[in-house]
């Protein structure tokens, strides 16, 4: 049986307006860009990249950006209990064939959590989540990820490049640095603002 609960017109008015702050706030919040790319210039704050696509960008650095580093680690560095991000293509029997793999740090645990589209190539997908089991396959290492919603398996073949972050600082943000930044944020004057950099070290291209 259908139970009706009355309002108040006071009570019932508070509950409308509380709908619309929150339905406010999150058409408010602004639309992130992901920008790959190589610092061309440096001035203050305002960075200058050829992203990957030939197009040049400028990008704000907030007052308190962090810059982490991208460093190259190894497979072996993946065990259970890890918490990765995995930058895949599908296959067709559902399975995530790897073209990058990054390990987050402990302190970044979470970050991101979830199964989702990518732009590193078409169709690409990326799937941030802790590491339940590891196993050596014929293909390469198999991999079962868990995340909140649901579980992936993914195969990571022997070429897949293997990163981490470090900690970084700003001085590593100059000419010739190739870095990604995940969510650039346009702001009202049009400017496009960062609060994280992250940084390929020794030569390396951020391979997410």
């Amino acid at each position: 049986m259908l139970k009706i609960v009355s309002m108040t017109p006071r009570v019932l008015i508070a509950s409308l307006a509380l709908m619309s702050m929150v339905a406010f706030a999150h058409a408010q919040q602004p639309p992130t860009v992901r920008i790959r790319g190589t610092i061309e210039a440096v001035d203050g704050a305002t960075l200058s990249i050829k992203s990957r696509d030939g197009a040049d960008v400028k990008v704000r650095m907030t007052d308190n950006a962090a810059v982490f580093g991208v460093v190259k680690t190894e497979l072996s560095e993946i065990k259970s209990g890890s918490y990765i991000g995995v930058t895949a293509m599908p296959e067709p029997d559902g399975t995530q064939k790897a073209i990058a793999v990054h390990i987050f740090p402990e302190n970044q645990r979470g970050a991101a959590e979830g199964f989702r589209p990518w732009d590193l190539r078409a169709g690409s997908t990326m799937t941030n989540a802790t590491v339940a089991e590891t196993v050596k396959g014929t293909d390469g290492q198999n991999i079962m990820v868990k995340y909140k919603d649901g579980e992936k398996k993914v195969v990571v073949p022997p070429e897949t490049p293997v990163v981490t972050f470090v900690a970084g600082d700003k001085s590593e943000v100059k000419p010739g640095a190739r870095i990604i930044i995940f969510g650039a944020v346009k702001k009202d004057d049009g400017m496009l603002e960062a609060n994280r950099i992250n940084v390929g070290r020794d030569g390396i291209t951020p391979p997410m």
